[in-house]
């Protein structure tokens, strides 16, 4: 039923790019668990019911994979050939590394001073700088075809979620 060596875009019948119709993936994701949904297949053989779960698991990877875009374009530079190389790539243009060495002092001022304020103030902003980077990808996947410029833009993507759950982590701290 399904073939899982397809790519996650043709298993939604979708064209690999970065900006996708998300409610065309959810209703190609909900269309397909219902077709291979473990519970269709409860009164077959166990092979029957295992292949049914490896499809369901398939599905389910691939529709979180393309819901999101710092995944979805990951994936996409993988498809192309291109690793983002998140542990072993920091070479980072030397503004952002200033940005970054910023923010970490802010945030650990802000955590240290327990100042709720300022750390709901620098989530606006990473969510911000995060949007803008989304709109970035897309542009150079889709428009430039620019991988090695996407990869940097999704590492730098991948550092400011990393940032924002920190942030979280210490609203979160503040609460309890």
């Amino acid at each position: 039923m399904i073939d899982l060596r397809q790519d996650h875009f043709a298993l939604f019948g979708l064209a690999p790019a970065f900006h996708i119709d998300l409610d065309q993936l959810e209703q190609a994701y909900l269309t397909l668990q219902g077709k291979v949904h473990p519970d269709r297949f409860a009164h077959l053989s166990d092979q029957e019911k295992r292949q049914s779960m490896q499809w369901a698991t398939h599905a389910n990877g691939a529709f979180r994979t393309l819901r999101q875009p710092l995944t979805r374009a990951q994936y996409l530079l993988e498809l192309r050939g291109v690793d983002p190389a998140f542990e072993n790539n920091t070479a980072m243009a030397p503004e952002f590394l200033m940005e970054q060495m910023e923010w970490r002092e802010a945030l650990g001022e802000a955590r240290e001073a327990a100042d709720a304020s300022a750390l709901d103030d620098m989530a606006r902003r990473i969510r911000e700088r995060s949007r803008a980077l989304v709109v970035q990808i897309g542009d150079e996947i889709d428009t430039l075809g620019d991988l090695p410029a996407a990869a940097d833009t999704v590492r730098r993507l991948k550092f400011l979620e990393r940032l924002q759950d920190e942030i979280n982590d210490a609203l979160a701290s503040l609460d309890s």
